[in-house]
């Protein structure tokens, strides 16, 4: 019974028991580039985290990455393209604007610019029928005496 309970403890505080990657920095500026660096990457296995927050071996594998190239004077730009080499764009969270992503940067803007166009000529018609003398039936001249003379002989 007593076994049991240390089993059931053990598993229930396993994950608080988790390693914390610790790393010494040889100054202020290059552990503010490895945090920004680390938040910028996203975690390949689990997609809605970067790796810092992530948990994940991989996670832990490209902190650990990250960490070498800051320390061996790596620039932010060699970082990220080593990890998009091998990683694809996916594992940035800004992608970058190329010919694969303007839709994505540039999709919401046209969409909205089309949304905007679209709200103008439905206001333009609105006003043009809502004219006093204007005709909101549509009807031709013809039309509208037959119309006419047809709702008259349904009065009689």
């Amino acid at each position: 019974m007593r076994a049991l309970l240390l089993t059931i403890l053990v598993v229930l505080a396993g994950p608080s028991l988790a390693a914390i990657d610790a790393y010494e920095f040889k100054d202020e500026q290059t552990e503010s580039r490895f945090q920004e660096l680390t938040a910028e990457l996203r975690c390949p296995k689990c997609q809605n985290n970067n790796i810092a927050d992530s948990n994940s071996p991989i996670a832990s594998d490209l902190r650990r990455e990250v960490y070498r190239m800051v320390q061996s004077g790596a620039s932010d730009e060699e970082v990220i393209d080593f990890m998009v080499t091998r990683y694809g764009e996916f594992v940035l969270y800004r992608p970058r604007v190329n010919e694969m992503t303007w839709l994505l940067w540039y999709g919401p803007f046209v969409l909205l610019a089309i949304g905007l166009i679209v709200v103008v000529v439905i206001a333009k018609r609105r006003k043009r029928s809502a004219e006093p003398g204007a005709d909101s039936s549509g009807l031709s001249q013809s039309e509208r005496e037959r119309l006419n003379k047809l709702l008259e002989q349904d009065k009689k």
